[in-house]
């Protein structure tokens, strides 16, 4: 096997003793399938808990840091993170409450050799049969949440998580606000700089909306949707998911944070891109 990761993913979190150990099972050997073959690294920058989080025994072993400056946002410590990376491949985890699929690495690791410089978006979905948002009025909470991946088959790779989540977006092409999985080549990350640190709001306000927006923007990327491959949040109390009312509070407030550092409101990407179907294994150019 390689001496040099040929994927690194770097994920952010506070406060997550449920929920980050289940997101870094969801990376683990164990559980991602078709990467016998792949050498990767998983780094966890965590932004100011309460203690330090404990990772499960898996491979590859996360490496767990805590922020040099803890912050309301995230964006210090992804960009703490992104610097620690190695791999030429870097897909970013600022919501370390998200599960991912389990043939997500496999999936962008095909989708990245068709491009020296993919901007390779995963598609967001929420545990619960709605957006967690406006389920937990109705009760959805975490013992709910544990109860519903318990019936989904949790932790077994062959859980049908799709089965007991909803999509954050209607299309997995042609329109979206952002990705909380974003893989770019490490020469990517470096020309935008990372995250934007002026984004200083709980939460990070739009700064994953934004990073999204400059690769997209930026000369010579290549934007790849993928199809069939998504991160799945879990609910865990956050700035923007936990309420529906803070989320339009929260949601207001960041627009006008990012109009203010943009000199217009946040929008959705809405290029066409390439997408990558994970039931065959193909790449549509469009």
């Amino acid at each position: 096997m390689a001496d040099s990761p040929e994927i690194s993913v770097v994920v952010v979190c506070w406060n997550m003793a449920r929920e980050l150990p289940r997101t870094l099972w969801s990376l683990s050997r164990t559980f991602q399938q078709g990467i016998d073959d792949l050498h990767y690294e998983i780094i966890v920058v965590d932004n100011g808990s309460d203690s330090l989080p404990v990772a499960p025994a898996m491979e590859p072993a996360p490496q767990i840091r805590r922020v040099s400056r803890p912050s309301a946002s995230p964006v210090g410590a992804m960009n703490e993170a992104l610097a620690l990376a190695k791999a030429p491949l870097i897909g970013a985890w600022i919501d370390g409450a998200r599960l991912a699929s389990a043939n997500l690495l496999d999936c962008v690791r095909a989708a990245a050799a068709h491009h020296p410089a993919p901007v390779i978006a995963t598609m967001n979905r929420q545990f619960g049969p709605a957006h967690q948002s406006v389920s937990a009025r109705d009760g959805y909470n975490q013992t709910v949440e544990d109860a519903l991946l318990e019936t989904a088959g949790w932790p077994n790779p062959e859980a049908d998580l799709v089965a007991v989540s909803c999509p954050e977006m209607s299309s997995t092409s042609g329109a979206i606000l952002e990705s909380n999985a974003l893989f770019m080549a490490r020469h990517t990350w470096d020309a935008l700089g990372g995250y934007d640190p002026a984004f200083t709001d709980a939460g990070g306000g739009m700064c994953n909306p934004d990073m999204l927006t400059r690769a997209v923007a930026h000369p010579g990327t290549q934007l790849i949707y993928m199809k069939g491959v998504s991160t799945f949040h879990q609910i865990h109390g956050g700035t923007s998911t936990s309420d529906a009312d803070k989320t339009v509070a929260m949601v207001k407030q960041a627009s006008r944070a990012y109009n203010a550092l943009r000199g217009h409101p946040p929008r959705m990407v809405r290029e066409k891109g390439w997408v990558f179907d994970a039931a065959n294994g193909t790449l549509a150019k469009g």
